[in-house]
Order: C-alpha cells, then sequence, then structure tokens
C-alpha cells in the first residue's frame, strides 16, 4: 500500500528552491533555511514569491511530487507535474462514465450523502463535548435537518436536483457554525454570518477556504497517482481548468478534516482574532504566524490514525484522498460494482 508522505509548505517570501542530490533545500537571502529528501516528500506548496530552479521541479516531476504555486493568501495559481503515468484505459472509461446520466447519476448521489452524513456526524460529534443547552439545541436541529436531506438524496432522480439538495443540506450545516464555537474570549469576532468565497469576509471562512485549498492540492496528486483525470468529475461540472473530479473527492472530507481542524484551532485557543487582518475590499485573511500555526496543524491532523470505513485497514487521515481515489480507480474499472464513498464513524 502507498505510504503517507509529508508536504512541504513554503511561506517565506523570497525564499527560492533548488537541488543538492536527492533533496530540495531552501535557501532565503544566502542562507540555507533547511533541506528534505525528495523521496520522504509526497508535494511542495508554495506561497506568494517564491522560486523553484528547473533542476528541483524537473526532479520532482520525475519523481511524482506535485508542486503547487499559490498566492500569498492562499489562492491556487498553477500546478507542476511531469508526464502521467496512468492507464489510458482507465482514462477512457473514466469519459465514458462522465458521459453517461445514470453513471453521473449514482456516483454523484454517493458523494453527496457522504458529505451530507459526514457533516452531520461533525455536528453530533460537537454535541458531546459541548454543555451548553441552547448550542446543543441548535446543533442536533441541523443534524436533523441534514438527516432528512439524506433520506431525499436516496430518492433523487437526476444530478440536477442532486446538486440542489446539496446546496440546501450546505445552508443548514453552515448555519449551525456559531454554535460549534465554545465561549473563548474573541468569540464575536469568529462568529460566522454565511459562506464567502472570493474573497473570504471573515476569520472562519479564511480558515475553511485556505484549508480547502490545501485540500485541492492533495486531491489533484491523489488523482494523477492512481491515473485518473483530475479534470473531469461526475458531481462537479466540467469547465476548463477546473479539476472538478478533485472537487468531487474533497466533498467527503471537507468537514471531517478541514472544518472540525478550524473549530478546534479556535477552541482550543491556538489561533486568536488578533492573527487575521481586513482589507480595503473586505477580505479577511491570516498573518503569517496563523498561517503556519494552521499549516502545522493540518500537517499533524493528517499524520493521525484511522481505521478506514471500507477497507477496514488502519491508515493516515493523510492517505484517505489517496485511498478514496484508488476505490474511484477501481469502480470505474469495474472491479467494484459501486463507488464506496468515505463515511466517517465520529
Amino acid at each position: 500500500m502507498k505510504m503517507h508522505l509529508n508536504t512541504l509548505y513554503i511561506t517565506t517570501q523570497g525564499a527560492y528552491l533548488g537541488r543538492r542530490g536527492e533533496a530540495v533545500v531552501v535557501r532565503c537571502d544566502g542562507k540555507t533555511l533547511g533541506h528534505l529528501p525528495l523521496h520522504n516528500l509526497a508535494g511542495i506548496v508554495c506561497f506568494g514569491r517564491v522560486g523553484c530552479s528547473p533542476a528541483i521541479l524537473g526532479a520532482c516531476a520525475e519523481r511524482g511530487v506535485a508542486v503547487s504555486l499559490l498566492t500569498e493568501r492562499g489562492r491556487f495559481l498553477a500546478a507542476v507535474r511531469g508526464f502521467t503515468p496512468g492507464n489510458v484505459l482507465l482514462r477512457r472509461a473514466q469519459y465514458r462514465i462522465a458521459d453517461d446520466p445514470a453513471g453521473v447519476l449514482d456516483v454523484a448521489r454517493r458523494i453527496v450523502i457522504a458529505k451530507v452524513a459526514n457533516s452531520r456526524s461533525v455536528l453530533l460529534r460537537t454535541t458531546r463535548d459541548c454543555d451548553d443547552d441552547d448550542r446543543n439545541a441548535s446543533l442536533q436541529a441541523a443534524a436533523g435537518r441534514l438527516g432528512a436531506s439524506i433520506h431525499e438524496l436516496r430518492r433523487a432522480d437526476a444530478v440536477n436536483p442532486v446538486r440542489g439538495l446539496e446546496g440546501e443540506a450546505a445552508t443548514h450545516y453552515f448555519g449551525a457554525f456559531d454554535a460549534m464555537l465554545s465561549p473563548v474570549p474573541d468569540r464575536d469576532a469568529f462568529r460566522f454570518v454565511r459562506r464567502s468565497r472570493r474573497p473570504p469576509l471573515d476569520p472562519i471562512n479564511a480558515l475553511i477556504s485556505f484549508l480547502y485549498t490545501l485540500l485541492l492540492h492533495d486531491a489533484r496528486s491523489a488523482c494523477e497517482a492512481v491515473g485518473l483525470d483530475p479534470a473531469v468529475g461526475f458531481l462537479h461540472a466540467d469547465r476548463p481548468g477546473k479539476p472538478s473530479l478533485a472537487l468531487d473527492l474533497i466533498e467527503e472530507v471537507r468537514a471531517f478534516l478541514a472544518d472540525r481542524l478550524v473549530f478546534s484551532l479556535i477552541n482550543r485557543r491556538q489561533i486568536a482574532a488578533a492573527g487575521f487582518r481586513a482589507r480595503d475590499n473586505g477580505a479577511v485573511e491570516m498573518d503569517e504566524a496563523t498561517r503556519k500555526t494552521v499549516l502545522t496543524a493540518y500537517q499533524q491532523r493528517k499524520r493521525e490514525t484511522i481505521t478506514h470505513p471500507v477497507l477496514d485497514e488502519t491508515t493516515t487521515v493523510g492517505m484517505i484522498l489517496h485511498l478514496q481515489a484508488a476505490l474511484m480507480a477501481r469502480w470505474i474499472r469495474g472491479d467494484v460494482d459501486a463507488y464506496p464513498p468515505f463515511l466517517w464513524k465520529g
């Protein structure tokens, strides 16, 4: 089985990545900040003004180490990848299913049901650690509405109704975000009104958007690793430059991996409202120290172990997206009758 490898995040502005033998070397202002063996890395994510030598980019491409280039605030710009080793027959089968309404409906419905079920599990898990009756009532009510959405999704007979029900469930889920906040000193500064993406208009939106970007990097890499085309999905519609299949895969783990981490960081007071600033256009962004805290916590979260609900094997959280991509490939090849989505047993 594929082993969990680390992702190298470079946030130091002006840093430059070079190659020394079989290692990546990070330098800035004439000083060496560190070096890591390439065989220990699954990917490199560069934020802002970070340069990369042709030698290190070539080495990463040859070894399947995905390199993503983001703005300093975490907006995706580009990815550098080498030759895709995937079986062309697998990709042709993927394209055929993507053109088949019945196949698209089946996998899209499974993905959304898993997304809603995992969101519901996150809400219910929060109630176990909450002794506030009002907050618990809000969480239980939202969980009940998500449970009803799952029953409706099972009866959906076309992709557009599935997408519509997903949107309704997301409204109920995000509506319970305030109840997931503990009474921390700066709780008011973290209040969540609604989901806002471009730009994020409050600290929680800034946090989840940032983590969703990291998840997308991992999902794209997982698709490439098993030979799938990350641009051709089932739930998300095709659009030039849109990694639709990678977006499909992260739907199942958003709540479990990203959203839970956001509230854990806030409720444990690992990050504070002072670590965010508002720009003139209303966008809210993290300062460098907060960003590093989030990156460190994300890496630690990915190293935690979990029993995969389908494979019944112990693995790391960071391997979930790769395993789901592999299961997606098995379904597309016809090795299994249906795609088994990730369902968290919270």
